[in-house]
């Protein structure tokens, strides 16, 4: 299945099999399995096998997949939305640097790597939400799951981070003995 190529984006392949998408928003590259062919035809990205081997042909999805993903991520980028739950819990943006206070005696300051944007907003809902976004869908889930690492949702109360519309099931406390 071919990869579409959006208006404004340039594709370029070099002999070591190594792919350069740009785009209006960055610059992506890959390096793809010397196993792989890949090759631009019309406004298109094709990805060949050369043999028809399990093993080649779960590489071959894969690269198609993120060679996709670079592609999005310069056009239009990827995003993932947390929300924090928890009374006394939040989250401010100081210059770059988030600091979250979630229930423990010390703040958390987390400060995302380059290429990785974060906003915070708290006047919309009565849990904050922190919005990591970016051009490199690896690096913004990583850097997202990394946030909610800090403090999981809890099963008891349903306290912590957790991905906005994240369901968390709860569990029954403790019964009282006879």
């Amino acid at each position: 299945m071919p990869v579409a190529l959006a208006k404004g984006v340039e594709f370029s392949i070099d002999p070591a099999n190594k792919v350069t998408v740009k785009g209006a928003k960055g610059t992506l590259s890959l390096q793809v399995d010397p196993r792989l062919k890949v090759e631009k035809k019309d406004n298109e990205v094709v990805v060949a096998r050369e043999s028809d081997d399990k093993s080649i042909k779960s590489l071959h999805g894969l690269y198609r997949v993120l060679i996709s993903n670079l592609v999005t991520g310069v056009t239009d980028g990827f995003k993932k939305e947390l929300e924090i739950i928890g009374v006394g819990y939040r989250a401010n943006l100081n210059g770059n640097i988030l600091e979250l206070t979630l229930g423990y005696s010390h703040p958390f300051y987390f400060v995302p790597p380059d290429g990785i944007t974060i906003e915070v907003d708290t006047k919309t809902t009565k849990n904050p939400r922190i919005t990591v976004s970016g051009i490199d869908k690896e690096l913004v889930g990583q850097v997202a799951a990394k946030i909610r690492s800090l403090r999981p949702p809890e099963p008891y109360k349903g306290k912590g981070v957790r991905y906005l519309g994240e369901y968390v099931r709860k569990k029954a406390g403790k019964s009282a003995g006879k």
